[in-house]
């Protein structure tokens, strides 16, 4: 009895000791005031500041060409615990130009006490300049390698300098994180595509296929996401851009919004219409006839009609809602004809799966046309069907 008592006072303590161990902490932990927190980094073409060029003159300077433009945004962390944040911004940027980017991040080690910490890195956004010289499997190949840089970080494309979507008129925000939190609003508008970070860029970029990125643009310290970018699959290099209405038609052929709305005008007054999304789906099925391929995209969407500028007839009457059904699937075929014709004749670029489809549907044929897709695409007839239903007019109708 005793003998049992004493084997269980044995592994009581045993246990004590080891949890006493586990609460000592990481023995290289560090306190975050002691380090320099990169929340945004943002990548343009070379340009060399006066300052830079004076510490050059100075003999501050080192062996390289000034080919990117590095911007690194930290966390200020006592502007942002301040009572005050109105009278600070909470984050600094640091600029660094050079023609590598691990080199340039090192760079700032001969000139802040503080070490950069990537470990929390939302946004990587690229000039669109730089985009067009360098392919991204260049650009982004030091990221992908450090296994400090968290693979879930957003890749963004800038029609502009990148540097300027880091920067922003008020003060108690992070440019960063608006950007970071704005691929959230998917579930109110169609103009906002699938969030991509690095890991699911990787693959893209592996993949061979032409892919997009989505585009932010910076005008006086504001930001928005406008259109997209397109990126050729064999290059890895920016191909050209999509507005905000091509990137509408685009979300309703890969059938992945989350909502939004759709705007039309009633055939037989000219007055506005508007459509709220509340589920869509998309099928495209391919068919192949001898060496003639073809497509037809199938879109499904119930929704409300959340909104009517006509003053005759009742929102609640089966004809008028039939009516308003039909000037949405029209609008919504117009979107998609457009982005696709786009796609084909512009860009020969398939950046909505129809490749995916083929290869998944019939693997044989795709292996004969894989090597020059997006060629063979431009070329290949597509058809639409368009179905919309509405299932709710709102709570009221002023004319019935």
């Amino acid at each position: 009895m005793r003998q049992s008592f004493n084997k269980i006072r044995f592994f009581f303590i045993l246990l004590l000791v080891f949890l006493v161990l586990s609460l000592t902490g990481c023995w290289s932990s560090h306190e975050i005031e002691e380090l320099s927190l990169a929340v945004g980094m943002a990548l343009d073409k070379g340009k060399e500041s006066a300052s830079k060029k004076e510490v050059k003159e100075e003999g501050g300077g080192h062996p390289k060409r000034d080919l990117i433009t590095s911007t690194y945004q930290i966390v200020v962390p006592q502007a942002t615990g301040s009572e005050s944040p109105s009278q600070s911004k909470p984050y600094m940027n640091i600029y660094e130009t050079g023609d590598s980017i691990h080199q340039m991040t090192r760079e700032l080690s001969l000139k802040r006490e503080r070490p950069l910490f990537g470990q929390h890195l939302k946004v990587i956004v690229m000039g669109e300049e730089l985009v067009r010289t360098y392919s991204l499997e260049q650009l982004l190949d030091q990221y992908l390698r450090d296994n400090q840089i968290r693979p879930s970080c957003l890749v963004l494309i800038s029609k502009g300098r990148a540097s300027k979507t880091l920067e922003l008129k008020e003060t108690g925000e992070i440019p960063s994180f608006r950007l970071f939190g704005i691929v959230d609003n998917q579930y109110r508008t169609t103009r906002i595509l699938s969030p991509m970070s690095l890991a699911k860029l990787e693959g893209k970029m592996q993949s061979g296929s032409s892919f997009l990125l989505q585009n932010v643009v910076a005008a006086n310290g504001e930001v928005k996401f406008a259109g997209a970018a397109v990126i050729k699959g064999k290059t890895k290099k920016l191909g050209g851009f999509f507005n905000e209405t091509e990137v509408e038609g685009l979300t309703w052929i890969i059938g992945k919004g989350k909502g939004g709305v759709v705007k039309s005008f009633d055939k037989q007054t000219g007055q506005l219409l508007i459509y709220e999304v509340e589920s869509m789906k998309s099928r495209i099925t391919p068919h192949v006839n001898g060496k003639n391929i073809s497509f037809n995209v199938k879109i499904e969407s119930e929704g409300r009609l959340s909104e009517k500028w006509i003053t005759s007839g009742n929102a609640f009457e089966n004809k008028f809602l039939k009516r308003a059904e039909k000037n949405t699937e029209k609008e919504i075929k117009r979107l998609v004809k457009n982005v696709v014709e786009k796609m084909q004749e512009e860009y020969e670029a398939d950046v909505a799966g129809f490749g995916n489809r083929l290869k998944m549907e019939n693997p044989k044929v795709w292996e004969k046309v894989k090597k020059n897709w997006d060629q063979t695409f431009s070329k290949v007839p597509i058809t639409y069907n368009i179905e919309v239903t509405i299932k709710d007019y709102g709570a009221s109708d002023s004319n019935k």
